[in-house]
């Protein structure tokens, strides 16, 4: 675990993956900062590797992580993203083993390690609980769960699996943020997560397919603020 990172709960991540890039995705991505500034919620987004240099030149507040990242050293590796090039470029940190670019346990853990090297925050997607116990024994930063049959289907975890996934997550190692990911579509279903137990929540279609999708994104990071405060309230 790369200890000299700051994030804090309640947070929101958002991934472009491959649907925006360049000017536009700068546009949305500074209507986000403010947001992020507006309502205290720190904001991961990790767009393509290409995009890195020119969000982290801009924002303020704003945490731009890689999509992905290989654990190849200096030196050969044609292809494939250097830890090190990621940190040149000015990213904080890098998301691994989302379900569209699964990784092996061994190469997860390498590739974590790698990271804690040159130091790059992690935040790793798990699908089932016994997965996320087996990646939180690694020690990243964040883990993602997300049940993979539900990205982009507008279907969120049920609050059973939240619940438990955060228990199991938690008693294996405290220090770990847990984000709940996957369906989520509007403000409501944001607070509904969060409320019920969750550090931090994400969307990638929520806001892409959104008729508007920086007043989504200001929906959802709101969300996060209210229903945060009022679990904490309790």
């Amino acid at each position: 675990m790369y200890l000299d990172y700051q994030i804090k709960a309640p947070f929101f991540e958002f991934g472009p993956k491959a649907y925006l890039y360049g000017e536009e995705l700068l546009e949305l991505v500074m209507a986000i900062d403010r947001f992020s500034e507006q309502y205290d919620v720190d904001v991961i987004v990790d767009p393509q590797p290409s995009d890195i240099r020119l969000l982290a030149q801009h924002v303020k507040r704003v945490h731009v992580y890689g999509q992905h990242m290989d654990p190849l050293p200096v030196g050969r590796g044609m292809g494939a993203i250097l830890p090190e090039a990621l940190k040149a470029a000015g990213a904080v940190g890098v998301l691994l083993n989302h379900a569209e670019c699964k990784l092996t346990l061994e190469v997860i853990e390498q590739t974590i390690r790698r990271a804690d090297e040159v130091g790059l925050a992690t935040i790793v997607c798990a699908d089932t609980v016994e997965e996320m116990e087996a990646i939180a024994r690694m020690a990243p930063n964040l883990i993602v769960a997300e049940p993979t049959e539900l990205i982009g289907t507008g279907q969120t975890s049920s609050m059973d699996y939240v619940l438990e996934s955060i228990s199991r997550i938690k008693a294996v190692n405290s220090d770990i943020l847990v984000l709940q990911g996957a369906g989520i579509s509007n403000g409501q279903d944001v607070y509904n997560v969060i409320r019920a137990g969750a550090e931090a929540t994400g969307a990638t279609s929520g806001i892409i397919k959104a008729p508007n999708p920086a007043a989504m994104a200001e929906e959802m990071i709101s969300a996060v603020r209210r229903a945060w405060d009022e679990r904490m309230a309790l």
